[in-house]
């Protein structure tokens, strides 16, 4: 099947959480993106998001670059092309260096809009399985509040809850957290919070019963992972390091790390994430998705991703609910039993309030 993109537009979407989001890296109040329609010459559309930050705090994109990127090169590479593949997007823009996340909102568009034009369900298209997908909500805000903010995630039935950690974190009350609720699966996540001086801390860690510790050191800290892998029984996550599928083999190759998590738009789309998940099942590394305090299109595409087989743990996977009084999508995202149920309909399920 052939398809000539016929118009490709950029709406920029801003809205405030529900409550601040706090990492190790910033405090997130308001979340600005940008949000991609790609239609073809029939007039069918598919639509992706861009989740780049409006300051380069957690990757050096922001919403501004990518727009920049997007109007001035992306979207004149990509306009009136006639594709019989997706995957054609992303050997298109070969030729444009890094800006994966601006890559990725547009490529994404253009795999929801093969799947439409399939008439089948994106998870379908992209090789997943008709399964509900565990839900994972992120608690990331002052340890004050943590033990009530997890109490309600209980409460909503969430089945996997990650807590932001770093060096200076009360360990005793993470520790009595965990044992608090012995049937929720509880991650760590330190955003790259701690350094080699700090390690001594990390290892203390060890001891308080989370499945996984996420990205403890900085992403271009292999060593210290490979350290912190060899010395430590909890299991080490890697996420901002996992950024290309060369990232994801010198993963396998310097040993530093026992798990992974998939982000899209940090690795520029769905090409080469399902290259990085080939890489990952072909070696033994467990895999989750990851999420990036996005809006509902973005996390559509996510759900499609955790529906490939090899993708067990439960990801970051909240209702629309959580951090947004009103999501970009109808209907909107729901988390029943401790489970979000795959829509059928074609391409990522959902409509998009494009305005």
């Amino acid at each position: 099947m052939e398809l000539t993109i016929a118009g490709i537009e950029l709406h920029e979407v801003n809205k405030s959480l529900k409550m601040p989001f706090k990492t190790a890296l910033q405090i997130v109040k308001e979340r600005a993106g940008i949000l991609v329609r790609v239609t073809d010459a029939d007039g069918v559309q598919g639509y992706g998001e861009c989740v780049a930050f409006s300051t380069p705090w957690y990757t050096e994109e922001t919403v501004a670059s990518c727009r920049f990127v997007l109007e001035q090169v992306l979207i004149p590479l990509l306009m009136n092309k006639t594709l019989s593949s997706p995957k054609q997007v992303a050997a298109l823009f070969n030729s444009v260096k890094g800006n994966r996340m601006a890559k990725a909102s547009v490529e994404m568009a253009v795999w929801d809009l093969f799947a439409k034009k399939h008439g089948v369900p994106l998870w379908k298209f992209v090789g997943g399985t008709a399964r509900p997908i565990p839900a994972g909500v992120v608690v990331a805000a002052d340890e004050d509040k943590m033990a009530a903010q997890v109490e309600a995630a209980v409460a909503n039935g969430y089945e996997r809850i990650k807590l932001k950690i770093n060096p200076a974190s009360d360990k005793r009350m993470l520790k009595q957290l965990v044992k608090q609720f012995p049937d929720i699966l509880f991650f760590a996540d330190a955003n790259g919070g701690f350094s080699n001086e700090s390690f001594e801390e990390l290892l203390a860690f060890d001891l308080i019963g989370f499945a996984l510790i996420e990205q403890p050191f900085g992403e271009e800290e292999w060593q210290l992972h490979a350290k912190a892998k060899r010395e430590m029984a909890t299991p080490i996550c890697l996420d901002e390091s996992i950024r290309s599928l060369a990232d994801a083999q010198r993963m396998i190759d310097l040993k530093a790390g026992d798990i992974a998590v998939l982000k899209m738009g940090r690795l520029g789309g769905w090409s080469e994430t399902l290259e990085v998940v080939e890489l990952f099942r072909a070696n033994g590394i467990q895999m989750w998705v990851g999420g990036m305090i996005e809006f509902g299109v973005s996390k559509a595409h996510n759900l499609a991703l955790a529906s490939l087989p090899d993708i067990l743990l439960p990801g970051d996977f909240s209702d629309s609910g959580h951090f947004w009084h009103e999501d970009v999508i109808q209907p909107e995202i729901q988390v029943v039993a401790g489970k979000i149920a795959l829509s059928t309909e074609n391409g990522i399920g959902y409509s998009v309030k494009f305005q």
